[in-house]
């Protein structure tokens, strides 16, 4: 009995050994190229994020607009008291334009064997965005005049998140709040009587916005 309780030891030790060796796996900083499938109704959205410590990781990101129907959805069919942009359905639905997004992800809880920033994570992002509507004619008395808008939109989200990496697959659901501000810019033509008058508008719109949402893509 005496002379196994040696072994016993040595064998108790080797395994919280190795335990501790694959809880403290050496940090490795990691590349993921990911898109949002969540927003794929108006727009395109591909992020690139890296690592930069254990604790902290940036991503960028870029949009391709390639419809503004939630804001027309938003502002025909949702009234809260907004103030509604003179935007026509039509230039609602064929506006086109980009985005771009830059956030700093604090990882708040490390899973302690993985090997890159990966788990429970805090992120504030900055983001903005910039839609060119199509021009609508308007015509009065054989004479054609151009009504013209487009939009400014800026933003901050608060996110939370949990990013999971399984061999060089991610998943990176997220929710959170933000606030943003759109600014619409537009030109319209109104006929009074006999007169064509041209009213050029500035509008804004602030407003809270609220975030859910999934990003999926590969470690590079």
């Amino acid at each position: 009995m005496k002379r196994t309780l040696p072994f016993f030891f040595l064998f108790v030790s080797a395994g919280l050994t190795a335990a501790a060796q694959q809880n403290d796996a050496p940090f490795i900083k990691g590349t993921y190229l990911k898109v949002n499938p969540t927003t794929i109704i108006n727009e395109l959205d591909i992020y690139l994020e890296q690592d930069l410590s254990e604790k902290l990781s940036l991503e960028l990101g870029i949009s391709g607009i390639y419809t503004d129907y939630p804001d027309y959805v938003f502002f025909k069919r949702i009234d809260i008291g907004q103030r509604k942009p003179g935007i026509s359905t039509e230039q609602f639905v064929e506006g086109r334009g980009l985005g771009f997004r830059a956030g700093l992800k604090w990882y708040l809880f490390r899973r302690q064997s993985a090997s890159n920033a990966q788990g429970t994570y805090f992120q504030p992002v900055l983001f903005y965005k910039r839609v060119f509507y199509p021009d609508a004619d308007v015509n009065f008395e054989n004479t054609v005049y151009v009504n013209s808008a487009d939009k400014h939109v800026y933003g901050i989200q608060f996110l939370l998140g949990r990013q999971i990496k399984r061999n060089k697959y991610i998943l990176d659901p997220y929710l959170g709040i933000g606030i943003r501000g759109k600014q619409y810019k537009y030109t319209n033509h109104t006929i009074n009587g006999t007169s064509i008058t041209a009213e050029h508008n500035d509008l804004w719109n602030i407003l809270p916005s609220v975030h859910l949402g999934i990003k999926i893509g590969l470690s590079l």
